[in-house]
C-alpha cells in the first residue's frame, strides 16, 4: 500500500481528512496535513501523530521526524470535491501547460464542470482542466 493510501485510510477511520503529505528530499521529514469540519486543534495533531507512529512502525515506514498540522488558512486544494467545497472563496491556481502565456491564475472558485475547475477572474470565467492543475491554494482574507 502506498504512503498516501495508508495515511488516508488511517485518518478516515479516525474521522479526519487527509489534505496533503510532504516528504522532504531524502524522505527524512514527513509532514501530514489534516482537517476536520470543526477545525484542527493541537490535541487533534497529537492524537493523529500518536496513531500514525504506531501504523508506520507496523508498516515499516522509514522517517526521522513526523509533523502533523492543520492545512492553514492558505489551504492546498487537491481533490475535485475540494474545488466544489470551497466554491465562492478566493484561490490561486497554477497549471502545468500555459493558456496563452499564463500559468498562474487568481480568482473566485466557482466549482467544477466536465472535469474542469471553474475560476471567476477579472476577465471572466475560466475552465481549467483538473488534470492540468499543478498547485492550488486558498487565499485567506484578513
Amino acid at each position: 500500500m502506498d504512503l498516501f493510501s495508508l495515511v488516508e485510510q488511517t485518518l478516515a477511520g479516525m474521522g479526519y481528512e487527509l489534505v496533503d503529505i510532504e516528504l522532504s528530499p531524502g524522505g527524512r521529514l514527513l509532514r501530514i496535513f489534516i482537517d476536520i469540519e470543526r477545525g484542527i486543534m493541537v490535541d487533534d495533531c497529537a492524537t493523529v501523530s500518536h496513531q500514525l507512529q504506531h501504523v508506520f512502525e507496523v508498516e515499516n515506514v522509514n522517517y526521522d521526524r513526523l509533523e502533523v498540522s492543520s492545512p492553514g488558512l492558505d489551504r492546498p486544494i487537491k481533490k475535485s470535491a475540494d474545488f466544489e467545497r470551497f466554491a465562492g472563496l478566493q484561490a490561486q491556481i497554477r497549471i502545468r501547460i500555459p493558456i496563452g502565456n499564463q500559468r498562474n491564475f487568481a480568482g473566485v472558485l466557482a466549482g467544477m464542470r466536465d472535469g474542469a475547475v471553474l475560476l471567476q477572474t477579472e476577465k471572466g470565467e475560466l475552465a481549467l482542466p483538473l488534470d492540468q492543475v499543478e498547485k492550488a491554494r486558498l487565499v485567506p482574507k484578513f
